[in-house]
């Protein structure tokens, strides 16, 4: 599919499911939320989240007191609904519609968030292209939270064809710039009482 086809595809998604109709929901993101606190990042920390769509995550970021948040997703439905939610707080924000293996950032990233982007991208020329960005647009020092399907987990979601990873693949795939801080496995529990296991990586930009 190209990006055009992708972009209809997700945007069809947001336009006829809720949120309890697509299994990545989840009413609070206690793992994401987690991760990101243990790295101890400042309230005025550069935060991507990724595909972040409709996600609840920038809710809680914003309840936290972070300030410096950036949401892309390739889904502009999805971003439509997000800030719809926020109300006046989707202001404080950067919206952005994008395919995240063509993203050109403004400034670097202190943390990089993705909770099930880099899973869908299943040809080595985007895995490539996004592992490249992520090198160019994170600080040294700072922080890349990745979470895919593990090799337990689905091989399909949404319609479509994923790629798995456990921790030595993930690890791999990004070991030329990034230094590993964990890798965990969990359970996540759709809406429709699935289960999913997801690998989640947690890892430091080395210092140029």
């Amino acid at each position: 599919m190209n990006t055009d086809d992708i972009k209809k595809h997700w945007d069809t998604i947001y336009q006829t499911k809720s949120p309890n109709e697509v299994s990545w929901t989840q009413e609070i993101p206690k793992t994401s939320l987690d991760v990101i606190r243990s790295t101890n990042v400042p309230r005025n920390a550069r935060i991507l989240d990724v595909g972040g769509g409709d996600s609840t995550l920038v809710d809680y970021l914003l309840a936290e007191e972070f300030n410096n948040i950036t949401v892309l997703d390739i889904s502009e439905r999805a971003l439509e609904r997000a800030q719809k939610r926020l109300g006046p707080g989707s202001n404080l924000i950067t919206w952005i519609t994008g395919d995240i293996t063509a993203y050109q950032p403004e400034q670097p990233f202190d943390l990089w968030h993705d909770r099930a982007v880099f899973h869908f991208l299943t040809t080595d020329d985007d895995i490539t292209a996004y592992v490249s960005l992520a090198s160019k647009a994170i600080v040294p020092g700072g922080i890349l939270v990745i979470a895919t399907f593990s090799t337990d987990g689905p091989t399909k979601c949404s319609g479509l064809g994923i790629r798995q990873y456990n921790e030595e693949t993930l690890t791999q795939q990004f070991a030329s710039d990034f230094e590993k801080i964990k890798c965990f496995t969990e359970d996540h529990v759709t809406p429709m009482g699935a289960k999913q296991n997801f690998l989640f990586g947690l890892y430091r930009r080395n210092q140029d």
